[in-house]
């Protein structure tokens, strides 16, 4: 896949404000400060698409990226094929300094997106590979599961780490995952300043998005 162009579009304080769900939609979330803006910017390519910040608890918003992508001509399909798509920032999770009720308001905010957003295909989960398994990343994947949202996961910021740590703190992640999980989600790991991770995450939304469009 090669991504054309991305684009800014809306930033919704609801689901029901977020632009018509006509097109595939791949939505990124994790705990605050996980390196989702930077990440969604390696995937594009577009350095200042998502911005980024080092305090926690920016997102505030549903933010909508328009993305137009193309996938190469093959022995198969001699045709060069494009798609358009969403990419959608969520507000993170866990700690941010600020009060209760905008907690619990992202909190509604953010469940009625994932549970009622009808073009919805994937939601990207990212865990900070640096840590141990955290308590509140595995109680949100419990909720999906609940709430029957399908969802890979990215382990994010591999290059902060030796690989040791990084391999060791995966393994203990899906350790962690077993003791309740009979199936394990689909898991990629990446790094936005090495762009590793990036075209397989890509050829995963393109596989999505050929089921869709």
């Amino acid at each position: 896949m090669q991504i054309k162009w991305a684009k800014y579009v809306i930033s919704s304080p609801d689901y029901t404000k977020c632009p018509p769900a006509d097109k595939p939609e791949y939505a990124f979330i994790g705990r605050s400060n996980v390196g989702k803006s930077s990440l969604i910017n390696m995937l594009c390519n577009f350095e200042k698409l998502a911005k980024t910040s080092s305090a926690p608890g920016k997102t505030q918003l549903i933010n909508h990226f328009i993305i137009e992508s193309s996938s190469a001509a093959t022995a198969d399909a001699a045709e060069i094929k494009k798609a358009n798509w969403y990419i959608v920032d969520l507000p993170g999770y866990g700690f941010a300094k600020v009060s209760l009720r905008s907690r619990r308001r992202w909190e509604q905010m953010i469940e009625n997106y994932l549970r009622k957003r009808e073009n919805l295909t994937m939601v990207f989960v990212l865990i900070d590979s640096r840590h141990s398994p955290q308590k509140i990343d595995l109680e949100f994947m419990d909720q999906l599961r609940k709430w029957e949202v399908p969802f890979s996961i990215i382990f994010t910021k591999t290059d902060k780490e030796s690989q040791s740590i990084v391999s060791k703190n995966i393994k203990d992640f899906f350790s962690a995952m077993k003791k309740t999980w009979q199936f394990l989600p689909q898991y990629f790991s990446s790094s936005a300043v090495k762009k590793s991770g990036r075209d397989k995450i890509l050829a995963l939304i393109e596989e999505k998005n050929k089921e869709k469009i």
